[in-house]
């Protein structure tokens, strides 16, 4: 029986368009789930610390999302460069350990663009738990200054999700970022001895839902810092850090923020320099990399290099930024619902002034720190120290909905500035422990001038009053408590 060639086609058409959907279906299930797992290129709770650097980099390196789903610990032995448009994703249960199998490492993960100063973006790590296993170096391999367990340099739209780590030594940060834009870290648990996040120069930020129990700050907003301490200077703003807990611990340096400003000058023959001062030259700014040992050193000879350090006339010079500003500090951050069990000065507006850094150089321009604010911030402790202590000249600073107990406002000074400008203070809406006399705000500057609003706050006892204590300054007064209220 002879066979028609009409059949034939039409089955070798339907099977080829079973192949196509096959294959389509194919296509668009990659294209859905849409990430590459990391376990793909070797990375597993089995291998090596210098294998899995191996393995996760060649993965990162795909961009886009990259997942971590297979619980264990997983040895690191190397720092894993993180590039734009990336998200890196551990799942639950999992946890990264630092391990000194060649050399030991400053870094966990750090962007690409850090030692060039080039900028990355978009960039999520989310679930990250870090092990730092005694490994606690700076080795400034990237960028001088930058020395985060999780370290960002140059970069914008960054988000950090679930971070824990436990076990922060004494020289590295839990999580550094500076010069950057866009930044959200959202829910972090970070114990040890130095700071749980420190922030360098940059704007737009959001820090919340964190956890913190650190010898040194839980959060550092250093717009001007040590030498050692950042890799660049300016200021920090448009800022919100809410959702935190600065937990008790026996043993405490630093604050649970702080906020440090800072200035300097031109460079000049013959001027007098120390440790992390700071100077502009040749179109750049350059700090002093010395020991912290207390030298003055006379600068008689101007640096111009232009990348690197330089010895000069015995200073080591090193080159910090190409962009120009003489001043650094903090402005527009909104604090709220903080809660503070650790008894330490909780907020400190800061200048450093010690063998480590001078932050403000004699005849600098004044680096007035503005609009910031502080909302439903509450004293756990019972211990008679200040609630917020100022150092530096603040425009203005609004405490609401607050409850303060034996805790004053102090302001001191560094002796660096002849003038340290008006403060304004706005409190409302706060609620009062102390039962007897308490003193408010207490001054230590010579010649500052303060101006104090109240109202609408609550003396939950009856003995409760109020005082300021002006020092050489001028404390102006209109308030709604007992003690002060006219």
């Amino acid at each position: 029986m002879k066979i028609s060639p009409l059949p034939i086609f039409l089955l070798l058409f339907v099977m080829s368009i079973c192949s196509l959907s096959a294959q389509s279906k194919k296509t668009s299930t990659a294209d859905r789930v849409g990430f590459t797992d990391a376990a793909s290129f070797g990375f597993s709770p089995s291998a090596t610390g210098l294998e899995n650097a191996l393995a996760l980099q060649k993965a990162v390196d795909l961009g886009g999302t990259i997942i971590v789903s297979q619980p264990g610990t997983y040895k690191l032995g190397g720092t894993v460069y993180l590039g734009s448009h990336t998200s890196l994703v551990f799942g639950d249960g999992v946890f990264i350990k630092k391990v000194n199998e060649k050399e030991d490492f400053s870094h966990v993960f750090i962007n690409k663009g850090a030692a060039t100063k080039t900028y990355n973006e978009h960039i999520t790590v989310d679930g990250l738990q870090i092990i730092v296993n005694g490994m606690d170096v700076r080795k400034f391999n990237e960028a001088y200054g930058l020395h985060g367990q999780l370290a960002f340099f140059y970069v914008k739209d960054l988000r950090i999700n679930r971070f824990r780590c436990l076990d922060l030594g004494k020289a590295q940060y839990g999580i550094h970022i500076c010069t950057f834009e866009d930044v959200i870290i959202d829910d972090v648990i970070i114990k040890g001895e130095k700071d749980g996040v420190h922030f360098g120069r940059g704007k737009r930020f959001t820090v919340r839902n964190g956890v913190f129990q650190t010898f040194d700050d839980a959060i550092a907003l250093n717009a001007h810092d040590y030498a050692t301490g950042n890799p660049e200077l300016g200021w920090i703003e448009n800022g919100v850090i809410e959702n935190c807990h600065d937990l008790n611990a026996e043993n405490t340096t630093g604050y649970f923020c702080r906020i440090l400003a800072g200035a300097w000058t031109d460079w000049q023959e013959g001027m007098a320099v120390q440790q992390s001062d700071a100077v502009v030259s040749n179109g750049k700014l350059y700090r002093v990399q010395a020991k912290p040992d207390g030298t003055i050193y006379t600068s008689k000879t101007r640096p111009t290099h232009d990348k690197g350090s330089q010895v000069l006339d015995g200073i080591n010079w090193g080159v910090v930024q190409n962009d120009i500003t003489y001043t650094a500090g903090v402005r527009n951050v909104i604090f709220r619902n903080i809660f503070l069990e650790k008894p330490r000065i909780g907020l400190s507006i800061h200048f450093d002034n010690d063998k480590y850094s001078r932050s403000y150089y004699p005849g600098a321009a004044i680096p007035l720190q503005e609009q910031l604010s502080f909302d439903n911030v509450r004293v756990l402790h019972n211990k008679p120290i200040p609630f917020l202590s100022i150092a530096t000249p603040v425009d203005l600073v609004t405490i609401s909905n607050s409850s303060i107990r034996n805790n004053t406002i102090k302001f001191v000074s560094n002796k660096a500035m002849t003038d340290y400008l008006k403060t304004s203070i706005t409190i409302y809406g706060c609620s009062f422990h102390n039962d007897g006399e308490f003193e408010l705000i207490t001054n230590g500057v010579a010649g500052k001038k303060i101006h104090v609003k109240t109202f609408g706050n609550t003396e939950l006892n009856d003995k409760f009053s109020a005082k300021v204590n002006a020092g050489n300054g001028q404390i102006i007064i209109d308030s709604d408590l007992t003690g002060l209220k006219k």
